[in-house]
């Protein structure tokens, strides 16, 4: 393995103990469950050490065909009502950027994040019952 894709691959690392530090933190209960992670097959995604943190924690990987970025949910579901958000808006600072992000994402309802994640499978089902995946 390259040095390159082993400094990846470690970042990548790095940022999945972050991520499950904070849902310890915000929502422990979540972690007493399967978790389910998806991530394209980027190298550090791909990477041993990638693999072996999450077969220490248990995390399942949803498979993620390649060349379909429409099953992110943030590209689908997340970005679009964002844009319209925060349309036509403009900000002095990028902390003014920041906050306005921040007091967006506190308001949003669990129902946003929950109809996200089921439209997130049935368009992952979708994708895998046609020949030619989701267009």
């Amino acid at each position: 393995m390259s040095k390159r894709i082993t400094f990846f691959a470690s970042r990548y690392y790095s940022t999945l103990d972050r991520l499950k530090e904070a849902i310890r933190r915000k929502k422990p209960g979540l972690l007493r469950r399967d978790v389910v992670l998806q991530h394209d097959n980027a190298t550090p995604h791909s990477a041993k050490l990638t693999q072996q943190w999450l077969q220490r924690y248990g995390w399942e990987i949803l498979p993620h065909p390649a060349h379909s970025p429409d099953l992110a949910p943030s590209d689908f579901h997340l970005f679009g009502p964002l844009k319209r958000h925060l349309g036509g808006m403009a900000f002095e600072t990028e902390d003014d950027l920041i906050s306005e992000l921040r007091n967006w994402f506190d308001n949003l309802d669990f129902d946003f994040f929950r109809v996200g994640i089921n439209s997130l499978l049935s368009r992952w089902q979708k994708m895998h019952r046609s020949p030619r995946g989701l267009r």
